[in-house]
């Protein structure tokens, strides 16, 4: 999308987007240098009782839908109508399922990384290692993509070098890792959320104001095939209906709420378990509503251009740069307002960086490198030193992945693709350690090595079949001389976008892939495997993941797989006493205890019997081959003083309890 406007035209444009870029990024910081500096790694990655439940509200909705979403959710309704709409409906019911099945497990541990639990759980760094290298690959991939997406619009609309937009954004995501954590990252969060919504809204009133009355913005929409809903067809190769949309989106985003370090990280940052339950139920209808208005917006772009779609008329040469284009045309009377959408892109995708940037840091930092004999018994300010470099290293990292996606096409549907493929796997292993009592080390790293494998197997597989890429009709029959403003014309030649990729990828992978036909045939094994839509790749990934850890731990079940019963759900513990056959053995975990910080005292134990902090011991059934189990369900650190007397247990006293080494955990018997 070439625009025929000059310098002097696009001044006030220029000057809003610097101006913005910079107040979006000194704000944030301002706190560094005039209020509470992070003093600890604590209040780094937490940023410990600095944030509002509105921030954490707004930061988490931004982090659902992301800026491509933005971008994406308007010409997918514009071009391929609203079957992904659906999707919406996966989102909010994982919304409860994350408040009442993960957090109520993580919150009381003290963990900083979310894959800390995996260790605890499973006592193996092979699993935890998987699941955070995991992460790690598929965050780097999605950051690369995230980063250059707006580049090239920004390219083609203002005429920034798309290496310069890259240079930026990575420069500011590495000066807010080192100056400020999670706090500045959640402000710029806000910043972006608030911006979009506004700049949403004013595309609404635009586009009433085009078509002549806010209903119109519904109805030609409507008329012309772009709102059909629940549409069950039974068909796993069909890309989109809605079971897919619902099943492929709820797994996705448990995957993303309930087992990523970005959101958990979110959530431990709160300091009661009942204030990120009001947080995460009071999000739906903020989800709700931000993801509603992108979609309106592309119903309203759509009744302005639906007699004269401008890709069909050759005034754009990628579906994804519709709102672009809108903006830029329907706003020419209004200076600026092209340089503030902009400046949004640019800062969505920096806010994005800058966020995922402390997450990688973290995890990097906890489940890699801190284990390492270099760095035992170093001080806490010299960590927060350490997570700060991983950082800016990764800051550099996701520029070059973002150049190597300018440079290859291919990048971009390959890092897509393993995001869809990785997810599954790492719900998996999570779901294995909260749900299924039986499950050890070895049943979990069976499970998402053959997870990974079959997923990936099917999704570079499906690259071998050819896709019908259809989209819906659309028309130039009311195209005229006044339908675009002064200044818009046909580009003569757009050689950057014809050789480089410019398809917005959405944060959830299978939103951008093309709009699969469903051809009337029947192929043959494995073409049917490699047919199934890709929403249905994070199901897949999950499934046998549980399936087949489930059995391998079953198999391969050992006396030594003991593990602390507060790491499973409360719910699944309590009804795994209630079924018959010999009780399992259990052991207290001395590693399970509150954050080490200066809220930690104040922090509000679960509203959860199996939580409450006490000396309470709960005596199993006893085998006549194994003594009685006694499990200390603490949750919080209980001080004995050194003062109290100790006895030597006598034969005699066959009730006396005796501590007994386990490896390295403790379990008190008798």
């Amino acid at each position: 999308m070439l625009m025929a406007r000059t310098f002097m035209d696009l001044l006030w444009d220029y000057g809003v987007f610097v101006v913005f870029i910079i107040f979006s990024t000194l704000v944030p910081l301002w706190g560094r240098f005039f209020g509470k500096k992070e003093k600890t790694k604590a209040d780094y990655v937490f940023g410990l009782g600095t944030i509002s439940m509105g921030a954490m509200m707004l930061s988490i909705a931004r982090g659902t839908l992301g800026v491509r979403s933005f971008l994406g959710y308007p010409s997918e309704l514009f071009y391929r109508g609203s079957a992904m709409w659906e999707t919406l409906y996966g989102m909010v019911t994982a919304y409860p399922i994350v408040c009442f099945v993960f957090i109520p497990v993580y919150f009381n541990l003290g963990v900083t990384s979310v894959y800390q639990y995996l260790d605890l759980r499973f006592n193996s760094r092979l699993v935890r290692c998987l699941a955070s290298g995991t992460y790690v690959i598929r965050s780097l991939l999605n950051l690369g993509v995230t980063v250059y997406t707006p580049t090239v619009a920004l390219n083609t609309v203002i005429g920034i070098p798309y290496w310069a937009s890259l240079l930026g954004i990575s420069a500011i995501s590495i000066i807010f890792n080192l100056l400020g954590g999670l706090k500045a990252a959640i402000m710029a969060d806000v910043i972006q959320g608030v911006t979009m919504i506004l700049i949403s809204i004013a595309i609404i009133i635009q586009s009433m104001i085009n078509v002549g009355g806010f209903d119109k913005i519904f109805t030609v929409p409507a008329e012309n095939g772009r709102l059909n809903f629940f549409n069950f067809t039974g068909d796993f190769t069909i890309r989109v209906d809605t079971t897919s949309a619902w099943l492929g989106q709820l797994f996705m985003s448990l995957s993303i709420f309930g087992c990523q370090q970005n959101f958990v990280q979110r959530y431990l940052s709160m300091s009661t378990f009942k204030e990120v339950r009001r947080t995460l139920m009071s999000n739906i209808p903020v989800v709700i509503t931000l993801f509603s208005l992108a979609w309106i917006v592309g119903m309203g772009v759509y009744a302005v251009y639906a007699q004269c779609d401008p890709m069909a008329g050759g005034y754009i040469n990628k579906m994804d740069e519709i709102l672009p284009f809108f903006v830029e045309d329907k706003f020419s009377y209004l200076p600026g307002v092209l340089g503030l959408f902009m400046a949004s892109l640019f800062n969505g995708a920096l806010s994005l960086n800058v966020s995922n940037l402390n997450s990688l840091a973290t995890v990097t930092w906890e489940d890699f490198l801190s284990p390492l004999p270099r760095f035992k018994g170093i001080s806490d300010k010299q960590q927060l030193t350490i997570i700060k470099f991983i950082g800016s290293v990764y800051g550099v990292m996701v520029m070059g992945v973002g150049f190597a996606v300018g440079l290859l096409s291919g990048v971009i549907e390959s890092s897509m693709l393993m995001t869809s493929a990785t997810s599954g796997p790492l719900l998996g292993v999570f779901l294995l350690a909260m749900l299924v009592p039986v499950a050890n080390w070895k049943g979990a790293a069976s499970g998402m090595i053959v997870s990974h494998i079959v997923t990936l197997w099917i999704t570079f597989g499906s690259l071998t079949v050819d896709k019908e890429t259809v989209l819906l009709p659309t028309s130039v029959e009311g195209c005229t001389n006044e339908t675009f403003s002064a200044g818009i014309v046909k580009p003569s030649k757009s050689w950057l976008l014809a050789n480089t990729p410019l398809e917005v990828e959405s944060d959830f992978s299978y939103l951008d892939g093309p709009l699969e036909e469903h051809i009337a045939r029947t192929p043959q094994f494995p073409e049917t495997l490699y047919s199934i839509s890709y929403m249905y790749y994070s199901l897949i990934g999950t499934f046998l993941t549980v399936i087949i850890g489930t059995l391998v731990s079953y198999l391969t079940r050992h006396r030594d797989d003991a593990y602390d019963h507060k790491l499973l759900h409360p719910a699944v513990y309590r009804l795994s006493r209630m079924l018959p056959g010999k009780a399992r053995r259990y052991v207290n975990n001395p590693d399970i205890r509150p954050k080490n910080c200066p809220s930690a005292s104040k922090k509000i134990p679960l509203d959860n019997p199996a939580f409450e902090p006490s000396l309470e011991s709960i005596h199993e059934k006893k085998s006549p081959l194994e003594p009685a189990v006694f499990i200390v369900n603490m949750s919080v650190p209980v001080e004995v003083p050194s003062s109290v007397p100790s006895a030597e247990p006598t034969a005699a006293d066959s009730n006396q309890l005796v501590p007994e080494e386990v490896g390295d955990l403790k379990e008190v018997r008798t």
